[in-house]
């Protein structure tokens, strides 16, 4: 049976109170410090020649910013951004209008950009190098080629699964930047921040406990910020304390981890179906009625993060800690665990 969790996907409420608390410069951003400073020079020696910024690859688990960073490029170059995703473009002729309609500058921002097309992307190549595309008007014999010049604009990619952009596709972006999970302090001082911008009361002990069951997420922290101030309206005086998240947390299922229902049924999956593994991500998808990519791109790197799983050739592994914050007994092994990795 699916299992419901606070960090699934976003929905269009979510996402419209999680722009609100969007920066949109890079001087508000948090965290990321190296990928902010290479940005700033781009941006800076972009600005400075009066030209377009490069083509930028944004990559790494989902939440962590990717979208804002591409809000914070159109802003900082004040070019309009025009936002759209790779299965939402099924043809040529979906991203030709885009193509089209963009200005000297502008920002096309792709989400999911691993999930186009194999025929798109292949039209998206020359429109990148040489901002121009060859359009056929029409199929058959009657049909005819039309090269159409484009206006310089620049492409913001993100994907949450690097390993699937084509080697062709990579090699044409200028900048490639990979997102890490954010530090317990950095997301203190995210929720801080965001905890004034709706002018919630809070302590900083609140904040801090929230933060750090947030799995090194912004995303997560932000949702978690709304369903406490929730909890708190409704079963306080609207103020956030240390008792008050613990018990909303509670009745939302997050441990002190930050590990939801679907986290620990990955892990007693792995655990109690397969002896702590090796399991193939299949058949753990198969055993739990998730699909794969859900697991491998929502549960999976913060697990591997933390160390509670590894990934070996033979398939995934539980190790020790995930036994020790499940209660569960740990079985015997083979003594030589090197046959793991073989």
């Amino acid at each position: 049976m699916a299992i419901e969790r606070v960090f699934s996907q976003s929905v269009p409420d979510d996402e419209r109170y999680l722009t609100a608390l969007r920066p949109q410069r890079l001087d508000e951003c948090i965290g990321q410090e190296v990928v902010r400073e290479q940005l700033r020079i781009a941006l800076d020696a972009a600005r400075k020649r009066g030209e377009p910024l490069d083509h930028v690859l944004l990559d790494g688990p989902p939440g962590l910013g990717k979208t804002t960073l591409a809000h914070v490029i159109a802003h900082e170059m004040q070019a309009t951004i025009r936002v759209t995703s790779g299965p939402a473009i099924a043809r040529q002729g979906d991203l030709m209008m885009m193509l089209t309609q963009m200005e000297r500058g502008d920002v096309l921002f792709i989400d999911e950009i691993h999930r186009l097309a194999k025929v798109v992307e292949e039209f998206l190549y020359p429109a990148l190098e040489d901002f121009r595309v060859d359009y056929t008007t029409e199929s058959g014999i009657g049909g005819r080629t039309v090269n159409f010049a484009l206006r310089r604009f620049t492409l913001v990619g993100a994907t949450t699964r690097a390993g699937m952009l084509s080697a062709a596709l990579r090699d044409r972006f200028g900048l490639l930047f990979h997102l890490q999970f954010y530090t317990e302090d950095e997301l203190v001082r995210i929720v801080e921040r965001n905890a004034q911008v709706l002018k919630i009361k809070a302590d900083h002990a609140a904040l801090q406990r929230l933060a750090s069951r947030s799995r090194g997420t912004p995303r997560i922290v932000n949702r978690l910020l709304r369903r406490v101030r929730d909890y708190a309206e409704v079963r306080g005086d609207g103020a956030l304390t240390p008792d008050v998240v613990d018990a909303a947390l509670e009745i939302l299922q997050i441990d002190a981890l930050g590990l939801d229902n679907l986290d620990r049924a990955y892990l007693t999956a792995l655990i109690r179906h397969y002896d702590g593994g090796p399991a193939g991500i299949e058949a753990i998808s198969a055993t739990m009625g998730h699909e794969r990519d859900t697991l491998e791109d929502v549960v999976e790197p913060y697990l591997l993060q933390i160390g509670f799983v590894i990934r070996t050739p033979r398939g995934r592994v539980a190790r020790p800690a995930a036994y020790q914050h499940l209660g569960l007994p740990e079985r015997g092994r083979a003594s030589d665990e090197r046959l793991l990795f073989e």
